[in-house]
C-alpha cells in the first residue's frame, strides 16, 4: 500500500465514523414504527420515564452519565428498538435503563481508546508499525466493550430468575395452605407473599398492592409482573388463575400440582447441573493424569533417543 493510500483510508474511516455519530445524535423524522414503539416503552414504564430524567447522580460524572444515558434511549426510542429481553433482564435486577445505556457507550468510548494504547506498546516494542492498526484495534475493542455489559447482565438476570423459580414454586405451595384454611384467592396471595422479605416475594407483593390501586385482579398483576420480568412460570401461573378463580377447589389444585411440577423441574436442573459438573471434574482428573504420565515418561524417552 503506497503513502498516500493509508492517510486517505484512515481518514476516511474516521470520517465514515463521525458521520455515523452525528446522525445518530441528531434528531430526525420518526416512522410510524418508531413511534408505535416509543408510546409502548413510555406507557410500560410509567412515570419511570419521567423519573428517569430526575435520578439521584451525584457528582458531575453522575450527570453525564444519565444525560448520555437518556440521549442513548431516546435514539433508541426513535429506531424503533425495543429490546424486550435485554429490559427484562435488567427488572429482574432491578437496573434502570438508561444506566445501562450510558454504560455500554462509556465503555464503548474507552474502547476506543483502549486500542490505539495497546498499540502504542507494541509499537514501542518495535513490533508492528502499520498505521492502520490502531484504527482497526479502536474498533474491535469499542464493539468488545460495548457488549461486555449485556453478557454480565444475562448472566446475572439468569441467576436471579433461578432464584425467583424457586421462590415461586414455595409462594404456591403457601397459597394452596392458605386456600386449605379457608381464605378467599386474593386474601391467600397477599398472605403468602408477606411470609417472607426477600427481594422476589417483594416484587410479588408489590405487583399485588398495585393491582388494588389500578383495579385488575391480582393474577393479572401476576402476569404482567411475569411479562415484566420475563418469567414465563408467572404469565402461565395468571392464565391458569383467570380460568379457575372462582372455584377455590380447583384452584388449591391447580396451584399444588404446579408447585410439584416446578419442583420436578427444579430437580432435574439441579441433576442435570451436577453431572455436569462431574463431567468437567472427570476431564480435569484424566488431564492431570496425562501430564503426571508424561513427567514419568518424558526422562526415559529422553535417555533412549540420545543413545
Amino acid at each position: 500500500m503506497s503513502d498516500v493510500t493509508m492517510p486517505v483510508a484512515v481518514g476516511a474511516i474516521i470520517g465514515l465514523g463521525i458521520y455515523v455519530l452525528v446522525r445518530a445524535l441528531m434528531p430526525s423524522k420518526r416512522s410510524a414504527v418508531s413511534q408505535v414503539a416509543r408510546i409502548d416503552a413510555m406507557r410500560a414504564r410509567g412515570s419511570a420515564y419521567e423519573s428517569a430524567r430526575t435520578a439521584s447522580d451525584s457528582g458531575r460524572l453522575g450527570s453525564v452519565r444519565a444525560e448520555v444515558g437518556q440521549r442513548v434511549a431516546e435514539f433508541y426510542l426513535q429506531q424503533g428498538w425495543e429490546q424486550r429481553s435485554l429490559r427484562a433482564d435488567l427488572a429482574v435486577l432491578d437496573r434502570s435503563w438508561e444506566k445501562f445505556l450510558a454504560t455500554k457507550v462509556l465503555l464503548a468510548t474507552a474502547g476506543l481508546f483502549f486500542g490505539p494504547l495497546m498499540f502504542a506498546i507494541v509499537w514501542t516494542l518495535a513490533i508492528a508499525d502499520s498505521p492502520i492498526i490502531p484504527v482497526w484495534l479502536a474498533l474491535l475493542f469499542a464493539a468488545v466493550f460495548f457488549f461486555l455489559p449485556d453478557l454480565e447482565v444475562r448472566r446475572d438476570a439468569a441467576d436471579k430468575r433461578r432464584d425467583l423459580r424457586r421462590v415461586i414454586g414455595a409462594y404456591l405451595d403457601l397459597v394452596s395452605m392458605s386456600l386449605a384454611g379457608g381464605r378467599g384467592l386474593p386474601e391467600a396471595l397477599m398472605a403468602a407473599a408477606e411470609v417472607s422479605d426477600g427481594w422476589a416475594t417483594q416484587r410479588i407483593r408489590n405487583a399485588l398492592a398495585d393491582a388494588r390501586i389500578t383495579g385488575i385482579s391480582q393474577w393479572q398483576a401476576l402476569g404482567q409482573l411475569g411479562e415484566e420480568l420475563g418469567v414465563e412460570e408467572l404469565k402461565d401461573l395468571s392464565a391458569s388463575l383467570a380460568l379457575v378463580a372462582d372455584d377455590g377447589a380447583k384452584v388449591r389444585e391447580s396451584l399444588a400440582s404446579r408447585a410439584e411440577t416446578m419442583r420436578h423441574r427444579e430437580m432435574a436442573e439441579i441433576e442435570g447441573s451436577a453431572g455436569e459438573k462431574s463431567q468437567s471434574m472427570l476431564v480435569a482428573q484424566l488431564l492431570l493424569c496425562a501430564g503426571f504420565l508424561v513427567f514419568l515418561i518424558y526422562p526415559a524417552a529422553m535417555r533412549v533417543f540420545q543413545v
